[in-house]
Order: structure tokens, then C-alpha cells, then sequence
């Protein structure tokens, strides 16, 4: 835990304090962001205050005495509700602004932990309760350069491996090999162990023809489609680097099996390149003009290019996600669909940009790349950009 980082934060937000809370491990964010042990025994709740200027405060339970103890601050004990309830209060102080894993209407899931009944507590002392969703993204999120290349480590072995994938794919056309989804699968997740990288048991996304219009399709063994010629082909991989953990890696590529694709196929995935494309120069044109910019922006500009060809009822989710360590982070998301992101795009952060239209019972695309904001504010791309449907066979 860094305390004094933790301290210029919140002044730089303009907030009094941030209220750690937790019981029975609900916000695994807090164990990380203060570095205790997400395992240890945790049956009464423990608060731990952190103002924007001063000591820390621990209160914890009598039952758990030295649950906070390698944590800087006073330590405060509590036993009855009651006297919680007349600590805390003190502890806090007078009307503060404080902020807490709590999100406004539940818009960022992630961060929206706290249950009401605390937050109602707090609010009862007379404090204003505000989100901490930027403040976890600054400490969960936000990668320093190390970080980054990681990112551009894996995202040169995943690259490779879906060239490899296509290249199986096309042989199988040409020689007449059965090959099916589930298989194509087990190879991708093979050659991850055997360069090093890990998907952390998620499975990749090898789709044909109608399979990939469900976006969170997964291959199995009993009723995977085996590829044919005038098969449509949707292949979403990702991973990282296993030691030491690096930040992951996301992309998805299409294909066509033959060198005829229905000009319908043709068709959906110009548009969500066109999609793509222009969230990427709106982020590379606000970044560079030194201008906030949020998630929800890139999103608008994103689903305006699929709305206006209309095929907006079939790009059904938000346009990006968070990357970090896990494949979705906990920083901003490119989304004003199913929540509204406004937490800013800040230098660190990494997300994805991944359009698609999904056409139930006949065929999807989708076409991803992943956006990585340097330490210096600059937005970066690693790895080749799908520009073209790949032909096969």
C-alpha cells in the first residue's frame, strides 16, 4: 500500500477521504489496492479510513483485533453495533465528502460493492458518498511502462498463433482434413502453454457460420460445427504472460472459407471496420488536441457508424473493455450501452475496441483491436489491424 499516492489521489479529486469497508471478502478490490491477505479470516466487519490529509484509521471488530494491523493509521476496536456505529461516526468526522466502492445507479458493476445499508449509514453522519470508481481505476488500471510491453510481449505470440490458426484452417480447406471448432480450440489453448501464456482457464471463441452470433459463444466437444467450404469463421483469442504476470491481450479476426463470401458477410464486416476505425481517430484526435475524454465518448462515436448502416439492434454489447491482468480489468470500459462509463481515458490504461453485428441464426463479425495509452498520453495499437476479410482454401 502507498500511502502518500493514495493521499495525493483523493486531494486530486477534491474528496476528504476514501472508506474501505468489507466483510466475508465482498470487495476483493480493497485487498488488493491495501495489500492485505484476500484469504485470511474475515467474519466481522472491518472499516479502514484513509483521509485525504492526516492518520489513517483502522476499526475492526474485538473478535478480529489484529485484522488491519499491518496497515499504517490509530487503531480503533468496536464490539456492540452501537458503539460501530458511534466510532465510525467519529472517525469520519463532519460532513465530508468520502469516497467509497459505490457506483451511482449501479452504472460501473465492478466497483459497486458497498452494500446500501452501509452506504446509508454513512450518509446519515451527514456525508455526501461519492463513487471511487477513478480512484480504483488509478490504482487497478493504470499501467506503468513495464506494464505496457507486457501487453505488446503477448500481443506479438497472439498474433502469431492466429496466423497459425488460419493457416490450419486453410490447409483443412485444401486437403479435405475434417477439422471442427472444439479442436481448432484445444490447438490455440496448446500452443498458449507452449509460448509462455495463459488465458487463465477462459475459453477462446472459435465460431462458424451461425455459432458466433451468440458474442459469448464457447466450443465444445459435443456439437462443434466441422469447417466446410462457405463456412463464415470468428476467432476472438486472448492471453497473457504467465510469469511474471503480464497484461493480457485481446483480439478477434475473420474469415471466410473460399474466395466468394456472400456479400452480406462482405457487407457487415466493412461496417464495423468502419466502426472501429473511427473510434480509434476520434481517441487518437481528443488524446492528441490534449483533451478529457471519457468511455461512453468512444462508444457514441463507435455505434453511431453500425446505428447509421442499420445494423444498430445487432451490435449488442459495449463497444470495449478494460485490460489489465485479467483479460477484463477494472478501469474505464468504452460503454454508453449497457452502463454509462464516465471515467476518463488517463495515460496507463488499456482497453479494447471490438464492434460487432451479430446476425441470430445466420452468421456474426467482429473485429477487435486493443488501445493502449502510454505513460506520455499517447494511444498505441500493437500488433497487425484487420483490414480485409481472410479468404481460405
Amino acid at each position: 500500500m502507498d500511502l502518500s499516492a493514495i493521499q495525493s489521489a483523493l486531494r486530486a479529486k477534491g474528496v476528504d477521504g476514501w472508506l474501505f469497508v468489507d466483510v466475508f471478502h465482498r470487495d476483493p478490490m480493497a485487498y488488493r489496492i491495501l495489500g492485505l491477505d484476500p484469504k485470511s479470516l474475515t467474519t466481522r466487519r472491518w472499516f479502514y479510513w484513509v483521509p485525504a490529509q492526516g492518520e489513517p484509521v483502522k476499526l475492526n471488530h474485538k473478535v478480529e483485533p489484529t485484522k488491519l494491523e499491518r496497515l499504517p493509521g490509530r487503531q480503533e476496536h468496536y464490539l456492540a453495533w452501537r458503539e460501530l456505529h458511534e466510532k465510525l461516526q467519529s472517525v469520519l468526522g463532519k460532513n465530508g465528502k468520502i469516497a467509497m466502492q459505490y457506483s451511482p445507479m449501479n452504472q460501473i458493476p465492478l466497483v459497486s460493492v458497498v452494500d446500501a445499508g452501509t452506504v446509508e449509514l454513512v450518509r446519515s453522519f451527514g456525508h455526501e458518498v461519492v463513487t471511487s470508481a477513478d480512484l480504483i481505476q488509478t490504482f487497478e488500471a493504470v499501467a506503468d511502462e513495464a506494464g505496457l510491453q507486457s501487453h505488446v510481449w503477448a500481443g506479438e505470440r497472439v498474433q502469431r498463433i492466429k496466423d497459425e490458426v488460419f493457416a490450419k484452417l486453410d490447409r483443412a480447406l485444401q486437403f479435405g482434413d475434417r477439422l471442427t471448432e472444439y479442436e481448432v480450440m484445444r490447438f490455440i489453448l496448446q500452443r498458449f502453454e507452449e509460448e509462455g501464456l495463459t488465458a487463465d482457464d477462459e475459453i477462446p471463441i472459435v465460431g462458424f457460420n451461425d455459432h458466433p452470433a451468440d458474442p459469448h459463444f464457447e466450443p465444445k466437444k459435443e456439437g462443434s460445427y466441422a469447417l466446410h467450404t462457405g463456412d463464415t469463421i470468428l476467432v476472438d483469442l486472448w492471453a497473457r504472460r504467465k510469469e511474471p504476470v503480464g497484461y493480457y491481450y485481446d483480439i478477434t479476426w475473420c474469415a471466410f472459407a473460399g474466395k466468394q463470401p456472400p456479400p452480406l458477410y462482405v457487407e457487415i464486416f466493412r461496417v464495423v471496420c468502419e466502426a472501429r476505425d473511427a473510434a480509434v481517430s476520434f481517441i487518437q484526435k481528443q488524446l492528441g488536441d490534449g483533451r478529457a475524454l471519457h468511455g461512453w465518448e468512444i462508444d457514441e462515436v463507435c455505434r453511431r457508424v453500425v446505428v447509421q448502416a442499420g445494423y444498430g439492434e445487432h451490435f449488442v454489447h459495449r463497444t470495449g473493455h478494460s485490460i489489465g491482468t485479467h483479460v477484463h480489468g477494472n478501469g474505464v470500459n468504452i460503454d454508453n450501452l449497457e452502463t454509462r462509463d464516465d471515467r476518463l481515458i488517463v495515460p496507463g490504461v488499456c482497453f479494447s475496441i471490438e464492434p460487432g453485428i451479430y446476425l441470430k441464426g445466420q452468421m456474426a463479425v467482429r473485429t477487435e483491436v486493443d488501445v493502449y495509452v502510454t505513460p506520455s498520453g499517447k494511444p498505441e495499437i500493437a500488433g497487425a489491424i484487420q483490414q480485409d476479410l481472410l479468404l481460405l482454401g
